[in-house]
Formats: structure tokens, C-alpha cells, sequence
């Protein structure tokens, strides 16, 4: 990464850099979304594509991460504790990791997805993006409660985003369940290999929403509530 990207994401604070961070993280996400239509369709050619989009962000990603890691000398006062802000950088790059391993999976083994499940797939990818965003929204007003000291108002608006990530993320939960007990019901049709490597991407898919939820906690603790 280029020393000139860096001077301008990295300013005094290092709570900036961990919202870029987070940005960089759901764009990465994100790319799943057109990813796994092109994987339903079966165009290799775009998957091929996709994943080198989620390659570079995720790249993109770690080195905001090495950088951030970096910046922030052991004894640097700031409001919020070294340890719980690496804490969340760590957490928000394993998400970006699982969408890449979700990617990477489902390329090199040219997976198909059974038509049994790929309507609810697709829907389930999305909403583990959407818990994804709702943690990108809440650690974007981490500036926001700091500059104003934590003041009620702003500390009760993040732990509402808080609220919903858990919810959407125990909506992925159920979502996860019925996908696989459809994918159940027709493994006697498919390939054994295959049945093994589509419940690795299901579970895989579902961690993006667990990490979110990871990091609306980590965002909790570190607010004190």
C-alpha cells in the first residue's frame, strides 16, 4: 500500500484508521453478493473475477490492520484502551478472512450450489451481510462517542445498532439451520464430497454474522454498559 494512502487514512486518532478498517471489511463482504449469484449461474469466468475483488480488499484490509497495529505505541493515552481497540481490529479482520475463505472455497473446488437451496443461500448470504453493515454502522460512531465524552444520548443510539445486530445475527442463525436440513434432505442425490464442502460454506457464511456480533459486543464492553 502506497505510504500516501496511508498518511491520509491515519490521522491523530487512531479511531479512524479502525473505521476504515471496518469500511474496507464490509466492502470486502460485500463482493459475496454478486460472487455467489455468479456461483448459482454457474459462470466461472465472474467468479474468477469476484474473487479477485475480495482478494484485493481483503489485502487492502490487512495492511490498514499492520499499519493501525503500528501507530499505536503501548503507552499513548487515549479514551479507550489499546488492548479493547486491537481487540476489535482483530475480530473485524477475521470477518473479512471468512468472506475470502467462503470465495476461495467455493472457486477452487467450482462448487455448485444445489437449486434445493440456492434461493435460500442467497438470501442467507445477504443477511449476513446486512449484520455485517449494522457493525460497520456502530463502529462508525465510535468517533462520535468519543468526542462527546460518551454522553448518554449517543451511547443509547449505539447500543440500539448493538441490539440489531444481535437480532439479525439470530435471524442468520435460524436461516442456517433450514438451509442446512434442505441440504439434508437431498444428500443421498449429490456427490459426498460435494455435501461435505456445501455445509464448510454454509457454516463459513454464517461467521460473518457471528463476527459481527463479536464486534457490537467488543463495542459494548468497551462503552461499559
Amino acid at each position: 500500500m502506497a505510504s500516501s494512502y496511508l498518511t491520509g487514512i491515519f490521522g491523530g486518532s487512531p479511531i479512524n484508521p479502525l473505521q476504515k478498517h471496518m469500511e474496507k471489511v464490509h466492502a470486502c463482504v460485500e463482493q459475496l453478493i454478486p460472487y455467489v449469484e455468479a456461483a448459482i449461474a454457474r459462470d466461472f469466468d465472474a467468479l474468477d473475477q469476484h474473487y479477485e475483488s475480495i482478494a484485493q480488499l481483503e489485502r487492502e484490509a490487512d495492511d490498514i490492520k499492520n499499519a493501525l497495529r503500528m501507530q499505536i505505541p503501548n503507552r499513548m493515552f487515549m479514551p479507550i484502551p489499546r488492548s479493547d481497540l486491537l481487540d476489535v481490529l482483530r475480530i473485524q479482520d477475521k470477518i473479512a478472512g471468512k468472506a475470502k475463505d467462503v470465495a476461495g472455497l467455493m472457486l477452487g473446488r467450482k462448487m455448485e450450489i444445489p437449486e434445493v437451496i440456492a434461493e435460500d443461500f442467497s438470501i442467507f448470504v445477504k443477511r449476513n451481510i446486512a449484520c455485517c453493515t449494522q457493525a460497520c454502522t456502530a463502529i462508525n460512531e465510535l468517533d462520535e462517542l468519543v468526542g462527546t465524552g460518551f454522553v448518554k444520548g449517543v451511547v443509547d443510539l449505539v447500543e440500539d445498532m448493538v441490539g440489531k445486530i444481535d437480532d439479525i445475527e439470530h435471524e442468520t442463525d435460524q436461516m442456517q439451520i433450514e438451509i442446512r436440513a434442505k441440504l439434508f434432505g437431498v444428500e443421498k442425490d449429490l456427490n459426498p464430497v460435494d455435501v461435505m464442502f456445501l455445509y464448510k460454506i454454509i457454516d463459513l457464511t454464517g461467521d460473518l454474522a457471528d463476527g459481527a456480533e463479536r464486534v457490537g459486543n467488543r463495542l459494548q464492553l468497551m462503552l461499559g454498559q
